[in-house]
C-alpha cells in the first residue's frame, strides 16, 4: 500500500479539540485491515534489528499499534498512561502541549538499564507528549530510545522537541515545508 493510499484513508476533522486544530485521525487507518498491517509492518521492518526489549506506546492511540510492533518484536509492552490510571508505583513527567499543560505516568519497574525502547504514539505535532514520554523513558537509563510515529505534522513548530540523540522515525510526513 501507498504512502499515499494511506493519506487518502485518513480522516481530518477541523476543531478538534478545540478551535484552530486540524486534528488526523488514525482510527480510519486502525479499521483496514492492510492500512493496519501496513503501518505494523513498516514499523516493524525499521526497528527488527535495533535489539527493541520494550516498546512504550502513549496512551491512547500509541497503545494499539505500539503493542502490534511489540508482539511482532518479541518485546514488551509498556503503557505511558495519563495520571491516575496505573495501579502501583509510578514515575511521571509534566509537560505543555497545544492545548494544556498535561501528565504522563509509567510504572517504576517499566524499564531496566537493560532495555532498548521503542517509544510509539500516533502524530509527532508540537512535540510536548512525545517529547515527555521520551524523558520519562530516560529517566529508567535504557541503553537507547529510539521514537517513532505514524504521522509527522511537518508545518507545526517543534515547541517541545525530542532530544537530539533520539533517532524518529515516521511513516507519514504531512505538511507543507
Amino acid at each position: 500500500m501507498s504512502k499515499e493510499t494511506l493519506v487518502k484513508k485518513l480522516r481530518i476533522v477541523p476543531d478538534y479539540p478545540m478551535k484552530g486544530i486540524m486534528f488526523f485521525d488514525v482510527t480510519t487507518l486502525f479499521k483496514d485491515p492492510a492500512a493496519f498491517a501496513e503501518i505494523v509492518d513498516t514499523i516493524v521492518d525499521e526497528y527488527k534489528d535495533k535489539g527493541i526489549t520494550k516498546v512504550a506506546g502513549i496512551e491512547s492511540r500509541g497503545f494499539i499499534v505500539g503493542a502490534a510492533v511489540a508482539q511482532k518484536l518479541g518485546a514488551g509492552f509498556v503503557p505511558v498512561r495519563k495520571p491516575g490510571k496505573l495501579p502501583a508505583d509510578v514515575v511521571s513527567e509534566s509537560y505543555q502541549k497545544e492545548y494544556g499543560r498535561d501528565t504522563i505516568e509509567m510504572h517504576t519497574d517499566a524499564i531496566s538499564p537493560d532495555d532498548v525502547v521503542l517509544v510509539h504514539d500516533d502524530i509527532l505535532a508540537t512535540g510536548g507528549t512525545a517529547s515527555a514520554a521520551v524523558k520519562l523513558v530516560k529517566k529508567f537509563g535504557p541503553k537507547a530510545v529510539y521514537a517513532s510515529f505514524i504521522i509527522d505534522i511537518i508545518d507545526i513548530p517543534r515547541t517541545a522537541p525530542i532530544p537530539e540523540d533520539v533517532p524518529v522515525s515516521s511513516i507519514l510526513r504531512l505538511g507543507e515545508k
